[in-house]
């Protein structure tokens, strides 16, 4: 890519980027500029099925179930207009994208594997 281009783009990158991966459940805060003029905060918690992108144009897809309908919604990693990223929890895929969830229903929709993460002190341990 051009130097110019990346250092107009760099301009534009968060400091710190949400630590976030395919499978975690995840609480997005955006921003949301109301018509009077005020601006509040929205939650749309769900999971992440997919990463897409980089630098400026890097995008993440989440999903939920809401009243038995799919949402899925794409927000861009380095928008002013998400205030947080949580993850609530980790899951463990084998996949970068979870795009199989769509054609499932119910708790299967959402289910995946918990990611534990072992930490160098419990691994030696085990080992014993």
């Amino acid at each position: 890519m051009n130097q110019l281009i990346k250092d107009i783009e760099s301009k534009h990158l968060k400091a710190e980027p949400p630590v976030i991966r395919v499978g975690d459940t995840v609480k997005v805060e955006t921003i949301i500029q109301e018509a009077s003029g005020k601006e509040r905060s929205q939650h749309f918690e769900g999971l992440i099925i997919a990463r897409a992108g980089t630098g400026v144009n890097e995008t993440f897809r989440v999903r939920r179930i809401f009243q038995g309908v799919g949402i899925e919604r794409t927000f861009l990693v380095h928008s002013p207009k998400i205030r947080a990223v949580k993850v609530i929890r980790s899951g463990r895929t084998r996949r970068a994208k979870l795009y199989f969830l769509r054609s499932r229903i119910g708790t299967k929709a959402t289910r995946l594997r918990n990611l534990q993460i072992q930490t160098t002190q419990e691994k030696s341990n085990s080992a014993d």
